[in-house]
């Protein structure tokens, strides 16, 4: 032994050494602040609750603080077995006989922490109405309602909020008291934003009320802890479920999908060893290049992110050739097989380190992870090529438009794509920040929905409104210049123009 420490104290340089103090001292340090933080807790039962919460994130720190290197090594990538991915195509239709009791073992989980800010509304992005005066929130109670009442099954609704959204989600779901829907809520975890510098939490105490800005929800990959801490797991595994579904409750294409929900619990499933991990993809588009895809490496199926590309092969990446799918979020895990990884803490997940600088000018970190990177700690996960109409995410006012318009119509909670519209792609609409990306101002500016039934593309700039009944048709393009405004007619016809300059109705 002396022989293999004397080897090991020769090969390690100064530097190395003192890299390796200087990470010890960092998650000493850490857990010191911590527990300095804990003691601001105003009870036993919240201190314990905030204990359990900054565990994970001392896990989470402590990879942040010892993973060195790239987490994926390009040439070392492996190509996708054709069994991988299957074919939404291939999938049977349960019989209607056995549809109740294959929902009676799903749960669906909508991720709700997050704000409507981007879209320039206060509170829960949930609530933002999106289509008849009804909400993302009032859209998916509708669709698991009605699942429930068609097939009286007991599919379980549950919301995982953070505490941005969680005070006003509550009052909000009152109403939904009287509907065919057991609905849950939990929270994911809070965690500390730590500064860039010293790396130790900015917070001072526990308290969000007076400290809001030193914390932050830590992303979606957090749901599997906080799932676990707040006993709903189990209590699922207890009544009986098996399969969770989980998507963002922003992708109004994510409903319960029978014939997804067939092919992991249905009679076929249960001649073969259990898929534990489904993810969604979809075909990838030029306007996806950005999103995660599935990639085969270390012989198991893996999320890649743009994150962890190397930038010599980011062109690699957004290639619609060489990826041709990408991660849609809409997850499918078996409960059991996530109590396991969960408790065995054999969850492996890419630490997403998120560089922020706040109104103060501090620059913090947020240390986040994603859902979809658990793929690799299940066992027999697959993908499945879904219709893109299961990926209609809101993001934009641009989406807005998308999904308020005669392109779809509402059925049961659900968006479906109109029968009168030729071909099954969306439009690409791209409307001007300054005068259209906050909800209010963008409601203003449309006396109605335009018909886009034969829109194909559509970009609007500038200080534009549009008046009633005007249809858009083929590539649409209105540019107001600075100073100018553009008001289009009501029951204009637009196909294949281009509108620029200044353009004024006035009443007389």
């Amino acid at each position: 032994m002396a022989y293999n420490f004397k080897l090991f104290t020769l090969t390690r340089s100064p530097s190395m050494e003192f890299k390796e103090l200087t990470k010890k001292d960092a998650q000493t340090q850490l857990s010191h602040e911590i527990q300095k933080l804990l003691q601001t807790c105003v009870s036993t039962a919240a201190r314990e609750s905030a204990a359990q919460e900054l565990e994970g994130f001392e896990r989470l720190f402590g990879r942040f603080i010892n993973e060195a290197g790239p987490s994926v090594h390009w040439d070392q990538i492996q190509k996708l077995d054709d069994e991988a991915v299957r074919q939404y195509s291939d999938l049977q239709r349960p019989s209607d006989e056995e549809l109740s009791k294959l929902l009676d073992k799903l749960v669906v989980v909508k991720l709700n922490g997050g704000l409507g800010t981007s879209m320039g509304c206060q509170g829960p992005k949930s609530v933002i109405p999106v289509r008849s005066e009804l909400t993302f929130l009032d859209l998916t109670v509708q669709q698991i309602e009605h699942l429930n009442r068609t097939y009286n099954s007991s599919v379980a609704l549950v919301l995982m909020n953070s505490f941005n959204t969680d005070e006003d989600t509550q009052k909000v779901i009152r109403k939904y008291q009287g509907l065919n829907v057991k609905l849950y809520t939990f929270n994911q975890s809070r965690y500390p934003r730590i500064n860039k510098e010293s790396l130790m939490p900015i917070g001072r105490t526990m308290g969000t009320d007076t400290d809001l800005e030193a914390w932050y929800p830590p992303g979606h990959g957090d749901f599997y802890e906080a799932f676990s801490n707040s006993g709903l797991l189990q209590e699922f595994i207890n009544q009986g479920k098996e399969y969770v579904f989980i998507s963002n409750i922003d992708n109004l294409g994510a409903t319960v999908d029978l014939n997804i929900l067939n092919f992991l619990v249905g009679e076929e499933a249960q001649q073969q060893p259990p898929c534990e991990f489904l993810m969604e993809v979809t075909d990838k588009t030029r306007a996806d290049v950005k999103g995660g895809t599935l990639i085969k490496y270390d012989n198991k199926l893996r999320l890649l992110e743009i994150a962890q590309v190397p930038k010599d092969h980011l062109e690699d990446f957004k290639s619609v050739k060489t990826f041709k799918i990408f991660n849609t979020n809409n997850l499918w895990i078996k409960l059991d097989a996530m109590a396991r990884v969960v408790q065995n803490q054999s969850l492996d997940m890419e630490v997403i380190i998120n560089h922020k600088t706040l109104d103060n000018g501090l620059n913090i970190i947020q240390l986040e992870q994603a859902v979809g990177a658990a793929v690799k700690s299940f066992n027999g996960a697959h993908g499945i090529n879904v219709p893109r109409s299961r990926f209609l995410p809101v993001k934009k006012t641009d989406d807005l438009l998308l999904v308020m318009s005669n392109l779809y119509r509402l059925q049961n909670g659900a968006l479906i794509m109109s029968p009168l519209r030729m071909f099954p792609t969306t439009p690409l609409v791209k409307l001007g920040p300054n005068h259209f990306a906050r909800v209010k101002e963008f409601l203003k500016r449309f006396a109605s929905v335009p018909d886009m039934l034969e829109l194909d593309h559509l970009t609007v700039s500038g200080d534009v409104t549009f008046g009633k009944g005007v249809s858009l048709r083929g590539t649409v393009i209105i540019i107001a210049n600075h100073g100018d405004r553009i008001d289009i007619p009501p029951g204009a016809i637009l196909e294949n123009k281009i509108v620029s300059g200044n353009l004024r109705i006035l009443d007389h």
